[in-house]
């Protein structure tokens, strides 16, 4: 089999898939959840519901609020508890709905059936609207209201369709059991991607260190307008637009999305979620969470309500251990450390990554040596320690000449760096500050 990849930068880190091959286990409700209206790019959604209201699991209990933004609802039934600001992920505290959980009773008309449903007779206008109603949010961590990226802006035209299966993460594993586990419904929602997108032609890139995978997709799609491709295993190989490059060899420009070069890319989570909003009527109220580290008892890939405190899922997987000095939410490359484990799941949250202290512990930061180790492995072709340098500086007009909005923020450049400079940390910094004074200008 032909594997490909993108061909400028990446690195290769050392694998840790403790959850590789663990079953999805559902968990049941917890006691309280506590369900953010802000989870997704955009304007955050309007709540529609008080406290002392009553609520059934798949309830609207948040409208889209703008055109970018989606609808939130509820993944538990019960009574209100709150309305009000509750800290999140990020540290910050934002508004969100807290439930507190009474049995377990779904609003009528979702088929919560195991049977599988194919070949939808909406038309592309009808699935788009119920992606929008089921708020379906791009499920590999960057969260963009999928039915927006359904609709092809003016003067652009979408020629295939990518489905992202790459998972390069080297801990994360629940995409890679959903592949195993949901292939056929996952198929399906393949292909309603690509109704509602318009086109004929659809790819699903696996990274080659994920072999049954592969071969089960393989066998699933045979006789469908869906390919299998088998990927080297690189980090970031799951970037999209490194995973457009790696298909087709088409550079997606500077500022530029996929479209631009006439492909549009979902993660399997999001095509599953589609399947399930639009065969089963189901809208977006849990998700597949890896739980994982190497003193944790038991790693596990765990199908979780939205909402869902970190800390149940932490206490299903065996407890925190005790030399436990950092939890991640996300991945080793990508994700955040978060200040508490009493913050829900929300839509994004593909991972939480507990670390021990040798494992954790920051090197000391030593003097830039020049070496240009951090240029040569962004797979973006940016110059890593020149934009730390500017935003330490607080240069950031230079930064944005720079193109630092065309960082990733893969942490490639901080993995291989001899010298242990924090080079992704200065250069979020610095794209925070440019965004802000973007924002600025336009509104002049």
């Amino acid at each position: 089999m032909s594997l490909k990849t993108f061909s400028r930068g990446g690195i290769h880190p050392p694998e840790h898939k403790l959850s590789y091959g663990r079953s999805i286990e559902i968990l049941p409700p917890p006691e309280t959840v506590v369900i953010p209206v802000s989870q997704h790019l955009g304007a955050p959604s309007r709540v529609l519901v008080d406290r002392g209201d009553q609520v059934l699991v798949g309830q609207l209990i948040a409208e889209s609020n703008g055109f970018v933004s989606t609808n939130i609802h509820s993944s538990v039934s019960g009574k209100v508890l709150k309305v009000d600001h509750f800290m999140d992920s990020t540290g910050y505290r934002r508004m969100a709905v807290q439930i507190q959980v009474e049995g377990d009773t779904w609003v009528d008309t979702i088929d919560r059936s195991d049977d599988l449903v194919r070949n939808t007779v909406l038309a592309s206008e009808d699935i788009r609207k119920k992606i929008l109603e089921a708020g379906i949010v791009g499920l590999g961590g960057a969260t963009f209201p999928t039915h927006v990226k359904l609709m092809v802006p003016g003067g652009k035209k979408a020629e295939y369709l990518v489905i992202n299966g790459a998972e390069c993460e080297p801990y994360l594993t629940a995409d890679h059991a959903l592949m195993m586990e949901r292939s056929e419904e996952l198929l399906s929602g393949i292909q309603i991607l690509m109704k509602g997108l318009e086109v004929e032609k659809a790819i699903l890139g696996i990274e080659n260190n994920k072999p049954d995978a592969i071969q089960k997709m393989k066998k699933v799609a045979e006789g469908s307008n869906v390919r299998v491709q088998g990927l080297k295993v690189k980090y970031p190989q799951g970037g999209e637009k490194q995973l457009v490059q790696a298909l087709f060899k088409r550079e997606v420009p500077s500022g530029g999305l996929p479209i631009d070069v006439g492909v549009v890319v979902f993660n399997v989570g999001t095509a599953n979620a589609a399947y399930e909003a639009v065969m089963k009527n189901r809208p977006l109220i849990d998700r597949i969470v890896t739980v994982t580290g190497k003193s944790l008892q038991k790693p596990s890939n765990f199908q979780v309500r939205i909402g869902t405190p970190i800390s149940h899922l932490v206490d299903r997987a065996g407890g925190l251990p005790e030399n436990t000095a950092k939890v991640i939410n996300g991945g080793p490359m990508m994700g955040k450390a978060l200040a508490t484990l009493d913050v829900p799941v929300v839509k994004g949250s593909s991972g939480i990554l507990l670390m021990g202290l040798e494992e954790a512990r920051r090197k000391e930061v030593k003097p830039c040596i020049r070496c240009t180790k951090c240029v040569t492995v962004c797979p973006m072709g940016l110059e890593p320690y020149l934009l730390m340098s500017l935003a330490e500086k607080a240069l950031f007009e230079r930064t944005e000449k720079e193109q630092v909005l065309d960082c990733i923020e893969c942490g490639s450049c901080s993995f291989t760096c001899p010298s242990s400079r924090p080079l992704l940390d200065y250069i979020r910094l610095g794209k925070a500050e440019v965004t802000k004074i973007r924002r600025a200008r336009k509104a002049v």
